[in-house]
């Protein structure tokens, strides 16, 4: 028994309605964010994260962000790629891949970060967009790597798109 049956009670996703969208009832113009998934890029290791879906991802907690780059001058470098996945009726699959840059100081408890940037990359994401140009090969391995750990078939059954954006 899911959610839903438990409680009686219809879903609710993050709606968008805009003056094009004739919004016509309970949830329509909604965008379903269960096909999606953070996974941190820390010092070269991917892992899934969903705390990252609300900025409360292990290396976000605790941590103070500001918008000025400068603020965080002993900062490491930590990615957010937002992973969407899709299906047809032959196979799911990897669809969109979009990364978020981050700067962590652990010690200082400081951090630097565009919300707005994340959000719009998410929402790439989501749309199959794939943008994963900034990374360093060694993140583009460990993305690679953990991709098709999670699920091999679904990395065969992915655009080569996503394939070439992680060549190393």
């Amino acid at each position: 028994m899911d959610n839903n049956e438990q409680t009686g009670k219809k879903q609710i996703a993050l709606n968008i309605v805009s003056s094009k969208s004739k919004h016509t009832g309970f949830g329509a113009g909604s965008i379903d964010l269960n096909n999606v998934s953070p996974v941190i890029i820390d010092q070269g290791e991917a892992k899934v994260d969903v705390g990252a879906m609300h900025a409360k991802s292990k290396v976000e907690k605790g941590i103070k962000f500001s918008a000025n780059r400068e603020d965080v001058p002993n900062g490491r470098q930590v990615w957010v790629v937002w992973i969407a996945v899709d299906r047809t009726l032959e196979a799911q699959f990897y669809a969109g891949a979009m990364a978020c840059e981050m700067w962590i100081d652990t010690e200082a408890r400081r951090g630097w970060k565009i919300l707005a940037e994340h959000v719009n990359k998410l929402d790439s994401a989501l749309k199959r967009k794939i943008s994963l140009d900034e990374l360093s090969a060694q993140d583009k391995t460990a993305l690679k790597d953990l991709l098709i750990s999670r699920n091999e078939e679904w990395w065969n059954a992915s655009p080569d798109e996503l394939k070439k954006a992680l060549e190393v």
